[in-house]
């Protein structure tokens, strides 16, 4: 494994353009529940079933109270070293950071201009698109369920992407801009919910040298450049010290 962790940092230290997209596994260190791990069970309910539009339209309710249990939860969660060795890429060395996350974790941390590819969940917008512009939230546990809009007074959902929802078409864009990169690294993401788990394949067409950082190989390490099988609030201050970062 040192010899993984070395080849990455020597990558790292010839690279101009360094882009990172991060799963849910970068946040478990921090006590946020994995949205597919065991532990992730929220009821009787799986995540896949709760953040649709259809389970919205059909009991706006019981879809809020389970993200007023996440909010809650992950109130009380801090950023660990992954978070903070990004966030000092960041600002030292120009990473550019997109997440799958929607804890905030990454911002909390101090990581600049984080590309959330899907969404906060400490933003809320109108359900019926009114034309209120997107609020932040912080209140965990919510005063009302579900809350409501200010502008309208109609239901507010979460500001996130749902199954079945497309990016956000500025998000995107900036993502794929992002692909033009020296070393992209997939760190801490399982690398099964398109058009995420593709990133790391695109950026690898145009000529990146793409590694994936997580606690099990997953089936895209196969066809990237390395894998290091590692937790990456571990493997990260590793090679931070071994690139000089």
């Amino acid at each position: 494994m040192g010899s993984k962790l070395e080849a990455l940092a020597a990558r790292l230290k010839e690279a101009r353009r360094v882009t990172a997209v991060t799963g849910a596994g970068v946040s478990a260190a921090s006590g946020v529940p994995t949205f597919r791990g065991p532990d992730g069970l929220w009821k009787s309910f799986r995540p896949e079933d709760l953040a649709t539009p259809a389970t919205f339209d059909r009991d706006p309710g019981l879809v809020w109270e389970w993200y007023d249990w996440r909010r809650t939860l992950i109130a009380e969660c801090r950023p660990n070293a992954a978070h903070k060795v990004l966030a000092r890429w960041s600002r030292s060395h120009g990473l550019t950071l997109i997440t799958q996350n929607v804890d905030g974790l990454h911002e909390l941390a101090g990581t600049r201009d984080v590309i959330r590819f899907h969404g906060s969940i400490w933003q809320l917008r109108c359900a019926a698109s009114c034309g209120a512009g997107a609020w932040e939230d912080r209140c965990a546990p919510l005063t009302l369920i579900p809350p409501r809009c200010p502008r309208c007074g109609g239901l507010a959902r979460p500001g996130v992407v749902w199954f079945g929802e497309a990016i956000d078409r500025a998000v995107l864009t900036r993502a794929e801009a992002a692909l033009d990169c020296d070393v992209f690294l997939s760190i801490g993401t399982s690398s099964v919910v398109y058009p995420a788990a593709g990133l790391a394949h695109a950026a690898r067409a145009r000529g990146a040298f793409a590694a994936e950082i997580n606690v099990a190989a997953t089936d895209a390490a196969a066809v990237l450049d390395l894998a290091i099988a590692m937790p990456a609030e571990v493997a990260l201050p590793l090679i931070g010290e071994l690139v000089g970062w």
